[in-house]
């Protein structure tokens, strides 16, 4: 008999554990957590990439010559500026990028943590009963 993405548990890994109302509280918790986790982390990435883009800009902007108006991309339009104010803007738009993936990272490392700390509190009761492994 199949068990679908259930992996079968051998008799003597079973455990009958009455699951509490503080253990589901702490079950619901890790999957908020995990959930929250996983936004941010993509957010994370989308950061990165757009830092990435920025930098890219910044050398290109650095080939342009100082007459030229420079089109830069502020929202959905493009708006000509002069070289040395693309410049400017480039690296404020830089800074808030480092500001955000700061914030965020600090944010993965709590969220982390006090994933970590459910964890060992769910094996220690549920043992191998309960996956709260990413797959």
């Amino acid at each position: 008999m199949s068990s679908g993405n259930f992996p079968l548990l051998h008799r003597d890994e079973e455990r009958d554990v009455e699951v509490t109302w503080e253990d589901q509280r702490r079950i619901n918790q890790f999957s908020k957590l995990n959930s929250r986790l996983e936004h941010l982390e993509d957010e994370y990435k989308a950061q990165k990439t757009e830092k990435e883009y920025l930098d890219d800009l910044a050398m290109e902007i650095e080939l342009l010559d100082d007459d030229e108006p420079v089109p830069y991309k502020i929202g959905d339009a493009f708006v000509l500026m002069s070289l040395e104010d693309a410049q400017d803007r480039v690296e404020k738009d830089k800074s808030g990028i480092d500001a955000r993936v700061d914030e965020l990272d600090s944010q993965i490392s709590a969220i982390t943590s006090e994933m970590g700390d459910l964890k060992k509190a769910l094996y220690a009761k549920f043992g191998r009963a309960i996956n709260l492994e990413k797959n």
